[in-house]
């Protein structure tokens, strides 16, 4: 059979979180807000599980000139009328100082069908995420793409970090939403499935069983989507800047497409067990782009800058094709100025430097994030 050549397409969601611009707390979001984006953005806007949280979700794009000019209206009517209501949404992944014992979830079913049956464990999900989906029409294409790609996920997972604070500590960690999100059932690396079938006999185990409504309810780091045709990167950390979200889609879009090419020579990339896979998303977690990842082929831990100019070489061909050389050059630019992780952490302990107060200091790393999401817009 003649397997059609897949057109990596490319969809980004991203969450935000919404802050008073006075207290720079976090504040739920009014419903007349929630009103108003839903009319503007027409289905590309909706509630998230706490009610100081809000997501979008682009259209289906071609290439990453697209994604940026949909995600600048986003962003940008989001900011809008947000600041209506004396609010304003940041792009990180964990608010640097709120408690989330005193958020409050949002009232729909799904949300309370999630509190009831995860407890514990996602009340504390005052985090936010960034997925990028990479249209891939054959099904058994998809999980064969995944089995490989999963290797590069530490890195995308370094490069995206932009939650080093939760309630008010520096964790030492540059993600720690993956903390968080970890004590979810169901998440993770991806296992790896010899074919599509095997994916889909292992997701209705559960579903006949009625423990899962879909394949929704399966958060892995990479996942096919329950919904789309699509191969559904779950890794990153949300990014305050506009660019370097769309340097992180243009990664996973090229080495996407890098990876398929390989196929069309009967070559493919190696794959590790998970067991290697996660000590690097781990290092990643830990330390971002700031101590290196492990090659196992040479077996030594590789500095980052030379893991990017890897990178950088490795999907040339492939960022050429999709017209997103630039954006994936960009990852430099990210080395250079510093994570969203870095840049927080300075921000912070310049502030202590200073002399300003612990919590005047995370007051000034949230009105940075401010800045950071209105940068590019």
């Amino acid at each position: 059979m003649s397997i059609p050549k897949p057109d990596f397409t490319i969809g980004v969601e991203e969450e935000y979180l919404l802050v008073d611009l006075d207290t720079l707390d976090l504040a739920p979001a009014p419903v007349e807000l929630m009103t108003r984006c839903s009319a503007e953005l027409e289905g590309q806007f909706s509630p998230e599980f706490l009610e100081c949280q809000v997501e979008i979700g682009s259209r289906v794009c071609a290439n990453v000139a697209e994604a940026r000019d949909d995600l600048k209206r986003l962003r940008s009517t989001v900011a809008r009328v947000a600041k209506d209501y004396n609010l304003a949404p940041i792009a990180a992944s964990c608010h640097p100082f709120s408690d989330w014992r005193n958020q409050h979830h949002t009232d729909k079913e799904r949300y309370n069908h999630l509190r009831d049956d995860l407890a514990g464990v996602v009340r504390r999900m005052l985090i936010c995420g960034m997925h990028v989906h990479v249209g891939i029409a054959y099904e058994d294409q998809r999980i064969d793409l995944m089995n490989q790609l999963k290797y590069f996920l530490p890195h995308l997972l370094a490069l995206s970090s932009s939650s080093p604070f939760w309630q008010g500590e520096d964790t030492g960690l540059s993600c720690y939403r993956l903390t968080v999100f970890d004590n979810l059932p169901r998440t993770g690396l991806p296992p790896q499935f010899d074919s599509w079938s095997s994916f889909d006999r292992s997701v209705h185990a559960l579903v006949d069983m009625g423990l899962i409504d879909d394949a929704s309810k399966i958060w892995w780091d990479l996942r096919p989507s329950s919904r789309f045709p699509t191969i559904e990167a779950r890794i990153c950390d949300v990014s305050p800047r506009l660019e370097t979200t769309l340097t992180l889609a243009a990664l996973i879009q090229s080495l996407t497409r890098m990876l398929w090419r390989l196929s069309q020579k009967n070559q493919r990339w190696r794959i590790y067990d998970n067991f290697l896979l996660a000590e690097n998303r781990w290092r990643a977690q830990r330390y971002g782009v700031e101590s290196g990842l492990i090659d196992y082929g040479a077996h030594e831990i590789v500095p980052f800058d030379t893991l990017v100019e890897e990178l950088i070489t490795l999907v040339a061909e492939d960022a050429a094709a999709l017209n997103c050389t630039a954006e994936v050059e960009n990852a430099r630019l990210i080395l250079n100025r510093g994570t969203a992780a870095q840049v927080q952490r300075q921000i912070y302990q310049d502030a202590i430097h200073a002399e300003d107060t612990k919590q005047d200091a995370l007051k000034r790393v949230v009105k940075h994030l401010i800045e950071e999401y209105h940068a590019d817009l």
